[in-house]
């Protein structure tokens, strides 16, 4: 089965430098991965949503739309059967192979690429041209450049980097290298990030932990799917790291983190009032109400 795209296309080049034709107001649109989900809604153009991954479940109303398997197993019989005149695409993470066979069933993939925050902003501008959703992409990128920028400002402000680890699964032990989200955020927000290399996702003991000697813990509210209270006391019982003995450890919301979206800035925000809580006093209260 191939299929067509609309009379009415355009052609133009996609982040990752793909050429494709597109049609001028695509209307069927199916996002090949939950990131891509939720910056649809944000940009205000869910109606043209037809399909979705697995684990779309922000915002919630995402959760209501059919489902072409997860962004790693995307299901092919799935995605045409919802007859698409676009497929929105993620060089990280959806399979090179899979977007091949799409593609070549006659359905236009643009993908994206975001590595940091400035890349996300641009891959909003990007997809609000591509889905008549300028002044929208426009809005919420200067938002974001906003709320970075008043976070940049206050902690210039701080006496203390202090070392920062971030747990992103517990069984075995994994936290974020330089090139990632979470690294740009702990910079971001006035750490320094003890997990920085080359590698994207340590792996460490315990005893790597002691050598380490973070000064801050922030464990990601999904690490290896248990509870948080169990997450807390896994380290409390290494009394000779300071972030234990001056009890900074912190549970932290990991769809904040996890997924190259808006709310990435949110995850910054919440780090920084973390980190620096003298600076970010009226985050704080309003967390606490």
């Amino acid at each position: 089965m191939l299929l067509t795209v609309a009379a009415s296309a355009k052609s133009i080049t996609d982040p990752v430098g793909r050429p494709l034709v597109v049609p001028e107001n695509p209307t069927r649109v199916i996002a090949l991965a939950p990131g891509i989900t939720e910056i649809i809604y944000a940009l205000g153009q869910e109606k043209r949503l037809v399909g979705v991954t697995q684990y779309s479940t922000y915002p919630p109303e995402a959760e209501a739309l059919p489902r072409v398997g997860s962004y790693v197993r995307l299901d092919i019989e799935k995605i045409v059967a919802l007859e698409p005149d676009l497929c929105l695409a993620t060089k990280d993470g959806n399979p090179k192979h899979i977007i091949d066979k799409i593609v070549n069933l006659g359905i236009p993939v643009y993908v994206i690429n975001p590595r940091n925050l400035q890349q996300i902003m641009d891959t909003i501008t990007g997809l609000g041209s591509l889905l008549h959703a300028e002044q929208a992409a426009a809005d919420l990128v200067a938002d974001m450049a906003k709320r970075i920028k008043q976070v940049q400002t206050q902690v210039k402000k701080g006496q203390h980097k202090p070392r920062v680890f971030f747990q992103i699964d517990a069984e075995p032990l994994f936290s974020a290298g330089t090139n990632t989200f979470i690294h740009e955020l702990i910079e971001l927000a006035g750490g320094i990030n003890t997990a920085a290399g080359e590698v994207p996702y340590p792996r460490y003991s315990w005893e790597d932990i002691i050598v380490l000697q973070p000064e801050m813990v922030l464990i990601s509210s999904m690490a290896g799917g248990l509870a948080p209270e169990y997450l807390v006391r896994s380290w409390k019982q290494w009394s000779l790291l300071s972030a234990v003995k001056n009890e900074k450890i912190f549970v932290v919301d990991a769809e904040l983190f996890d997924r190259p979206t808006p709310r990435l800035v949110d995850g910054l925000e919440v780090i920084a009032a973390i980190i620096h809580p003298e600076l970010f006093i009226q985050r704080n209260k309003k967390t606490e109400k």
